[in-house]
């Protein structure tokens, strides 16, 4: 849904910097009414270019702040897996060696050689 915005009135910045280059690309005959006419098709383009470039702003931080959250987020992860890394490398091994041990058990006590 879109809100119901009031159309901003241009400053007076605005408003007199689009008169000067009304007046300034004014051509012989043109009324005064002409002038008024290409004065406000400029100030129109003028707060145009000025939402673009707001637009274009926000887009800009958006994506900084996403960025930001990306580099954080990287960060962290980057430092739990080197924590677990070393303890889960262990675990594979003793497993191999108490397999192995209980494999040398079973063929010692099977094999005749000690009578229990």
């Amino acid at each position: 849904m879109q809100k119901n915005k009031k159309p901003q009135s241009p400053s007076a910045e605005t408003v007199d910097e689009a008169m000067k280059i009304a007046k300034g690309i004014q051509k012989l005959g043109q009324t005064k009414e002409q002038t008024k006419l290409i004065a406000q098709g400029i100030q129109k383009g003028i707060a145009q270019y000025k939402k673009q470039l707001k637009a274009k702003a926000h887009e800009l931080d958006r994506l900084k702040k996403k960025l930001n959250q990306q580099k954080a987020n990287t960060d962290i992860e980057r430092s739990i897996p080197s924590e677990v890394s070393c303890k889960t490398q262990w675990l594979p091994w003793i497993l191999l060696i108490v397999s192995w041990l209980a494999m040398l058990l079973y063929i010692v006590l099977s094999s005749g050689w000690f009578d229990v």
